[in-house]
């Protein structure tokens, strides 16, 4: 069987794409790059062996995101189709690849020779049965000597693993590996915007979240061949793995943090309302009364900002339809949000009113705050609460708009 330069047979079909005839393509092999001369040869070598061995009908794509020492001579010399990536970041040059590729399949690897290229096909396979995400994982591979950081291999990647099971369900041991097979559309459709290294948990957490089919395989991973420093910067890249995770999963930032200040506040206000109490020889009295106060008002506000940012999330595509939050919507209105804030606005107005008419009987004159204050902490907390709950549920209503 005769092959082309892209490994296609001569009967293999063909495709308009700008108006040039071009064989169609089942599988693109897409590297970025930035800077990586010493390694970038070997790898679209082995690119090129796996493609002849399987007789596959495959692209190579070199995504270079602005290599100044020859890497784009050296991708193009060795057959690989080049695009050039402005935009600074890992995430830039693998969303430019992606859009450029033409196979229905993607499998992506990193340019420095820490992934073996010729081992592409168990990853095809599980395209081909239908998966949409084939995740590499190292930790059930090989980790050569030197291949990965101790604090990348016991401390940063397990725990960003663990994170991503807990907040999202993922079902995968290694968020980061760096070499996964996906299919172009389903990817495409997830509409993935992270630019840095924060990409490679992007598609992972939002293809869990869209119900996309997700498997992994083991893979190996060996000491990159650079003579440079590493692209990766283990604490700011992976803050900004940790800070997407949690962007992107408004129950962990901010609603279960505030049910459980507002709990532990409340706990605490009701303890203190009758009287000062002793732990040990230490005395709870009204000063921390005030701090239970402020985290029942913390509280409360994470908890809004949590549905907040759910209601955007879908608004904007961020996040899937949620079923059960439709159906709580059909029940909290606009009307019953009012409501409910002028009730507790009512209650506070009243119970302020009854320590008014206290200090009163008193003929207007000095007060003992330990006495005062667990009078007039209640109406605070109550009316604060409810302007507040009237607030959100004017705010609610009009991202609600936006999501209707």
């Amino acid at each position: 069987m005769v092959k082309g330069a892209l490994g296609c047979s001569d009967s293999q079909s063909l495709i308009y794409q700008f108006g040039v005839i071009v064989p169609e393509i089942e599988l693109t092999i897409l590297m970025p790059c930035l800077n990586e001369a010493k390694t970038l040869g070997r790898c679209i070598a082995k690119a090129h062996e796996a493609i002849q061995r399987e007789h596959l009908s495959a692209e190579i794509i070199v995504a270079d995101n602005g290599s100044t020492d020859g890497s784009r001579a050296i991708a193009e010399g060795a057959g690989a189709r080049v695009v050039l990536v402005t935009q600074r970041g890992y995430g830039s040059a693998l969303l430019a690849g992606i859009a450029s590729a033409r196979g229905k399949f993607i499998i992506m690897a990193d340019s420095d020779d820490s992934y073996d290229l010729t081992e592409i096909s168990p990853y095809l396979e599980k395209l081909r049965e239908g998966y949409d995400l084939v995740m590499g994982n190292r930790f059930k591979g090989t980790i050569s000597a030197g291949a990965m950081p101790f604090s990348h291999r016991y401390l940063g990647t397990p725990v960003l693993t663990m994170l991503s099971r807990i907040f999202f369900e993922t079902p995968c041991g290694d968020v980061n590996c760096g070499m996964r097979g996906f299919r172009k559309d389903a990817i495409e459709n997830l509409q993935l915007r992270s630019l840095g290294m924060e990409f490679a948990s992007e598609m992972l957490v939002k293809s869990s979240i869209f119900g996309l089919r997700i498997t992994e395989i083991p893979t190996n991973l060996s000491p990159d061949g650079r003579n440079t420093r590493p692209h990766l910067r283990t604490w700011r890249d992976g803050w900004r793995h940790l800070r997407f995770m949690l962007l992107y999963s408004p129950r962990w930032l901010f609603l279960y943090p505030g049910f459980l200040l507002m709990l532990l506040g409340t706990l605490v206000a009701v303890w203190l309302l009758p009287r000062t109490r002793y732990i040990g020889g230490v005395g709870f009295d009204v000063n921390t009364l005030v701090y239970s106060a402020m985290m029942i008002f913390v509280g409360y506000q994470a908890v809004t900002f949590a549905i907040f940012t759910k209601i955007f999330a879908i608004t904007a595509g961020f996040l899937p339809r949620d079923e059960r939050f439709d159906r709580l919507f059909r029940i909290v209105t606009l009307e019953t949000g009012l409501v409910s804030g002028l009730t507790l606005v009512i209650l506070g107005v009243s119970l302020s009113l009854f320590a008014v008419l206290h200090w009163r009987n008193t003929g207007f004159g000095p007060l003992d705050p330990t006495q005062t204050l667990r009078l007039v902490m209640p109406g605070v907390v109550c009316f604060t609460l409810g302007i507040q709950t009237c607030f959100s549920s004017f705010f609610l209503s009009v991202l609600g708009m936006g999501k209707r």
